[in-house]
C-alpha cells in the first residue's frame, strides 16, 4: 500500500489509523525546510562604511570624510608655502644678480629661475590633486602618496642644509607630508578613492 509523496507538506494520502497527518513531521523524521515561494530572497547586506553601518548605496561613503579633508586642506597650504618660498626666491636672486657681476649673475638667474619653476610646478600639482580629491580615483591617491613622500624626502634634505631656516622648514614640511601621507594609506582613503562614480 502506497502513502503518497513523502515530500508532500500537506501530509500522506491514506495514512493509516493512529498515525500524525496534515503536515505534523512524524517522529524520528527531520523536518525539512519550507521551499521557497515568491520572491527570491534579499541578498546579504554588507557592512557599512566607517560612521555609515548598511548606509544609502551599499555603505558607499557619500561625502569626503575628515581625513581626506585635512589632507586636502593641508595640500593647499603647502602649495601656498611653496609659492611663498617661490617668491621670496625669485626676489632674492634677482637682488643678488644685480649685486654680482655679469657673467655669474647671469649663471646665478639661470639656476635660480630652474628653482623657482620647479618651487612653482610642485605647488601647481599639490593643488591639481588637492582639487582632483572630490572626483579622483586610485591614480589621484597613488600620486597623492608619491608627492607626499617627496615632500617627507625633501624636508629631510633640509634638516641636512645645517641652516636654522632650513631645520624649520623642513620640521613644517615633514609633519604636513607625514599627515598627507598617513591619511591617504588607511582604510578611509581607499574605500573613498575606490568607491563607484555615477
Amino acid at each position: 500500500m502506497s502513502f503518497g509523496d513523502p515530500n508532500n507538506p500537506y501530509g500522506q494520502q491514506g495514512q493509516p489509523q493512529g498515525q500524525p497527518g496534515y503536515g505534523y513531521p512524524q517522529q524520528g523524521q527531520p523536518q525539512q525546510p519550507p521551499a521557497n515561494y515568491g520572491y527570491p530572497q534579499a541578498p546579504p547586506v554588507q557592512p557599512g562604511y566607517g560612521g555609515y553601518p548598511g548606509g544609502p548605496m551599499g555603505g558607499v561613503p557619500q561625502s569626503m570624510p575628515g581625513l581626506m579633508t585635512a589632507a586636502r586642506v593641508l595640500m593647499y597650504i603647502m602649495a601656498g608655502f611653496q609659492i611663498i618660498a617661490a617668491i621670496i626666491f625669485a626676489i632674492a636672486l634677482a637682488a643678488v644678480s644685480d649685486v654680482a657681476d655679469s657673467d655669474s649673475g647671469d649663471a646665478l638667474a639661470g639656476i635660480g629661475f630652474i628653482g623657482v619653476v620647479l618651487l612653482l610646478a610642485i605647488a601647481g600639482v599639490s593643488i591639481l590633486l588637492a582639487v582632483k580629491f572630490s572626483s579622483g580615483g586610485t591614480a589621484i591617491r597613488v600620486c597623492t602618496i608619491v608627492y607626499a613622500s617627496l615632500i617627507i624626502l625633501g624636508s629631510l634634505a633640509n634638516f641636512t642644509s645645517g641652516q636654522a631656516t632650513g631645520a624649520v622648514g623642513g620640521l613644517i614640511s615633514l609633519a604636513i607630508g607625514g599627515i598627507i601621507l598617513a591619511s591617504m594609506v588607511n582604510s578611509q582613503a581607499s574605500a573613498w578613492f575606490n568607491r563607484p562614480r555615477y
